[in-house]
């Protein structure tokens, strides 16, 4: 229950009561519609009786008979549904339809003209309803006291219930669906602000917002106070932890450039010990830059902008300084507004790594383009230097692998680009390229 939606509990919740409610309200209705049947069955009764009393007259002999039957069929077919009976002078005188059955009626000390109802076994194992009344004939018929009683097969009333029942099904169903899909729709009206407050939460994630914001519902205006209220923390804590990151790049780097000034002091010297101090330095400082690099990325801003075209122009003023950057014609073909999700110092530190390599390879010209994709913005730089064999491809963004062994560098600059672009959540990809090679890094777009 706890993994179910919010949606399909109230739903569940909400048809589940309606149900509840609409079987017990017909069930009621069933149960009204039962004693208001049995009140006109009581009338209808008591009617009857009047017919039978009305028609009690003496004989010849002098003996109480029955001269006018009531008209209803029923009394004169055996076991018809209606029955009477009158005892009255130690006789008992009853209905054809009774046959050879008696009414059993309870001792009743009954006023004159005053009605009992019973609920009495009758013929055939059948359940009756019974209307009984006590009274004393007129003068003229010599005033004997006698009990009358009419009674009819409450069968009929069970299947007028049932009948009615019937009936009230599928309006019941109705109603209940009708009012289900009506709390269905007022749950969905009450819970769109939820949608609202996850499309304002992937807006933050994907940078088009910077808070929750106020306009919301009065009682989600704290949910989103204290979403606001963190977001504001985290950026807090960020800005701290780049600047200590900062920090410690400086801390870390200072000491190891020394200790390389120190190492070269003792080659100079002609100390053989230079060779390994050099060695574990160099690789020590740029196993700090690429882990430095790598925490930057992963603390990077929610509003992290870099514009291609700034980024990858200011690197080419700078690599145009150097002896290799000098000597190579240097190309541009960068679609017009293309604004990745990243900082520009991250962006420029993969970028600077391609475009160095490109650079110490190429042997006149090199490319870098940018265009956008159906994956991200994709930003390729071309050189046309010898190229590398394709089976050496997958190996070079590997960790200090080198494609050139003679010449400098440690061998990081791909993989810390390749760091980057994962931190990123894009990719580098080496193509081999006739001449030369292409290094093309695809990075998501800023929204």
């Amino acid at each position: 229950m706890r993994r179910l939606s919010l949606r399909l509990r109230l739903v569940a919740a909400g048809a589940a009561a309606v149900t509840l409610t609409i079987a017990t309200a017909s069930f009621g209705l069933a149960a009204l519609f039962s004693a208001h049947v049995e009140r006109r069955a009581v009338a209808e009764l008591s009617v009857q009786l009047d017919q039978v009393l009305a028609g009690i007259e003496r004989n010849g002999d002098g003996k109480l008979i029955l001269s006018t039957t009531p008209a209803d069929p029923r009394f004169q077919r055996p076991y018809g549904g209606l029955y009477w009976q009158i005892s009255a002078e130690g006789r008992l005188m009853r209905s054809r339809s009774l046959w050879d059955v008696e009414i059993p009626l309870p001792p009743d000390d009954l006023k004159d003209g005053a009605e009992h109802i019973h609920a009495l076994p009758g013929p055939a194992n059948t359940a009756l309803l019974v209307v009984e009344r006590s009274v004393t004939l007129p003068a003229r018929l010599g005033a004997a006291s006698m009990r009358a009683a009419v009674a009819m097969d409450r069968a009929e009333l069970t299947q007028a219930r049932a009948d009615f029942l019937r009936d009230l099904a599928p309006w019941s169903a109705g109603l209940a669906f009708v009012l289900v899909m009506a709390g269905w729709g007022q749950i969905a009206v009450g819970l769109r602000p939820l949608s609202d407050i996850r499309a304002r939460i992937a807006a933050l994630r994907a940078g088009r917002a910077r808070r929750l914001g106020e306009e919301l519902p009065r009682e989600l205006l704290p949910l989103a106070a204290e979403v606001d209220a963190l977001l504001d923390a985290r950026e807090t804590e960020l800005a701290r932890a780049r600047t200590r990151a900062g920090d410690l790049a400086h801390g870390l780097k200072t000491p190891l450039q020394a200790l390389l000034g120190e190492a070269g002091r003792l080659r100079a010297a002609g100390r053989p010990e230079a060779a390994a101090i050099e060695d574990i330095a160099s690789a020590m400082r740029a196993h700090v830059e690429r882990e430095l690099a790598r925490t930057r990325v992963a603390m990077k801003g929610p509003q992290a902008r870099a514009d291609v075209a700034q980024v990858v122009a200011g690197l080419i003023r700078v690599i145009r300084r150097t002896e290799t950057g000098a000597a190579r014609d240097w190309v541009t073909e960068i679609a017009p507004g293309l604004v990745l999700a990243a900082e520009p110092e991250d962006l420029a530190e993969a970028l600077g790594a391609l475009v160095e390599n490109a650079a110490r390879h190429a042997r006149t010209r090199v490319l870098v383009r940018a265009q956008p994709g159906a994956e991200g913005t994709r930003i390729s730089v071309i050189d046309d230097g010898p190229g590398i064999p394709p089976d050496r491809i997958a190996t070079l963004i590997e960790r200090g692998t080198r494609a050139d062994l003679l010449g400098p560098g440690t061998g990081l600059g791909l993989a810390i680009a390749h760091d980057i672009a994962e931190a990123l959540g894009g990719q580098l990809t080496l193509h081999p390229t006739e001449p030369g090679l292409e290094a093309r890094l695809t990075l998501p777009a800023a929204p």
